[in-house]
């Protein structure tokens, strides 16, 4: 298994940058005009967490975290704190949250996604590392109870007791990790002076798990 499920520290990962990687490629023409073709149709994001690190004790929890993942062997949970759940990060999830598809009277399994919606265009993000216990889930607008549902928190998989019946609308809210492992097998840190800790540059990447 390549897939270690641990968070990477969200004391650090709370003061790193990065975000969502896409790539095209450009063909030019001599007139200006321009043919995009998209080579990935799913972003995957890239972090920089050396600047997460002011403290001492937060180099030795890195240090520690990056020689148990043996570099860029194993993936582990990353939370992104600029996007981390089904809704705006300033509000709490609600079932209604997420649209995950439509009863058909027979399907009970359903996965976890997330659209973002911009004008008439939306794209659909898997989710496959949601947070234990933070899933909520709704069919035709009613939240169920726990017992109404189960959600394999490696996958991202949701089963339903009861299959929703025909044109039931299945909705969740949650909460999720990045899975994620590092871009480099050396890491460069310092102890600047007692208390204080710096790295130069820790990278992160998404990975498909």
């Amino acid at each position: 298994m390549t897939f270690h499920d641990v968070r990477f520290p969200t004391d650090i990962s709370f003061g790193s940058s990065g975000g969502p990687v896409f790539s095209t490629t450009i063909v030019s023409s001599f007139a200006g005009y321009e043919q995009r073709n998209i080579n990935w149709m799913d972003a995957r994001c890239r972090y920089n967490v050396a600047y997460g690190v002011r403290k001492a004790q937060q180099l030795e929890a890195l240090l520690t975290f990056f020689r148990a993942r043996r570099g860029r062997g194993y993936a582990f949970r990353y939370q992104d704190w600029q996007d981390y759940q089904s809704c705006s990060v300033t509000a709490s999830p609600a079932a209604t949250d997420q649209v995950l598809g439509t009863g058909n009277g027979t399907q009970r399994v359903f996965f976890l996604r997330k659209t973002y919606i911009s004008g008439t265009y939306s794209y659909a993000r898997p989710i496959t590392k949601p947070v234990a216990g933070s899933v909520l889930v709704a069919v035709g607008g009613v939240a169920l109870p726990v017992s109404g549902y189960a959600v394999n928190a490696l996958t991202g998989e949701v089963t339903l007791t009861t299959a929703p019946a025909n044109g039931a609308s299945v909705t969740a809210g949650f909460r999720f990790d990045v899975p994620a492992r590092f871009d480099m097998d050396a890491m460069a840190t310092s102890l600047d002076q007692y208390g204080l800790g710096s790295a130069l540059d820790i990278r992160v990447v998404e990975v498909a798990e």
